[in-house]
């Protein structure tokens, strides 16, 4: 999942060297929370306008988690 969460970011922003992904521990929920990091700049590039690319990245990320019996929640910071 981490590295699918870095190659959509990268595909999408101008200086894909400052992407990075980290990940939390399972919460008491079951829900693994994937923390996405790209530099100040291309924020606007990886939330789009309304937040479209945004939900589309949470969208494919959960599509990809359900594969694996898994719950997964993406947050860009």
């Amino acid at each position: 999942m981490k590295e699918l969460l870095t190659v959509i970011a990268k595909g999408l922003v101008e200086d894909p060297e400052s992407v990075s992904v980290t990940v939390d521990e399972v919460n008491e929920e079951g829900i693994t929370v994937y923390h996405l990091h790209v530099a100040e700049p291309d924020m606007g590039r990886i939330i789009g306008k309304q937040g479209r690319i945004a939900k589309a990245i949470r969208t494919i990320a959960r599509s990809a988690a359900i594969r694996n019996n898994e719950k997964v929640s993406v947050e860009i910071d």
